[in-house]
């Protein structure tokens, strides 16, 4: 099954709160959750592969670590998960940027895909998937089935907050990806929103309604 790794540093969780509150302004809102994605960079970034190479400090010539592979991939589910970019390139600004962008259709109530942009030697790349919230889980677990395609080398999930239904869904579509949260919530409403949540990132990041 899928590993879920609860993100509860106190930084985090004290700024995850300051988020939560309704009279939060967009700017704090955006300020915070820029914040709160460096923190959390860290933690999703923990295992990634060394490798060895030989440098020259002032003083004599010397080991060092760098990271090994090819450049990460932070892809965003759009269009919350752009409100997480900028803070984890404060950790890995080498870092390469794929969008994916999917709606929900009417009908089928299944996401349906509608922009696609990857960086070149996707096989080659370790992808971080970061959408704010993972609610049903339905467009997650669609975004990573669309990058399996591409073969790469791992793929991890990051969002703020996490539904058990959205674990649930997650879990059984893609048992080998990894989930970062700074929080489990208790349910979804009738409408797919967490409860008790933070309504609607995308909104709120943006300050549309």
């Amino acid at each position: 099954m899928s590993q879920v790794h609860l993100i509860d540093h106190p930084l985090v969780q004290h700024k995850l709160t300051l988020m939560r509150r309704k009279e939060a302004s967009t700017n704090s809102f955006r300020r915070m959750l820029g914040e709160l994605s460096t923190l959390m960079a860290y933690e999703i970034t923990r295992d990634m592969p060394l490798q060895d190479i030989e440098i020259e400090t002032p003083m004599e010539t010397m080991t060092g670590k760098v990271i090994d592979g090819k450049k990460l991939v932070l892809v965003s589910i759009l269009r919350a998960g752009n409100g997480f970019l900028d803070g984890m390139l404060n950790v890995v600004p080498g870092a390469r940027i794929g969008h994916i962008g999917l709606y929900r259709d009417p009908q089928t109530l299944q996401p349906v895909e509608y922009y696609f942009k990857m960086p070149s030697e996707m096989a080659e790349r370790d992808i971080i998937v970061v959408d704010p919230m993972l609610a049903t889980g339905n467009s997650a677990a669609a975004a990573v089935a669309r990058l399996k395609q591409l073969s790469p080398k791992s793929i991890k999930f990051m969002c703020l907050l996490a539904a058990p239904e959205g674990i649930a869904t997650m879990q059984k579509a893609h048992p080998d990806v990894a989930i970062y949260t700074a929080a489990i919530d208790r349910e979804l409403d009738s409408h797919g929103y967490i409860l008790p949540g933070l309504g609607d990132a995308g909104d709120r990041i943006f300050g549309t309604k």
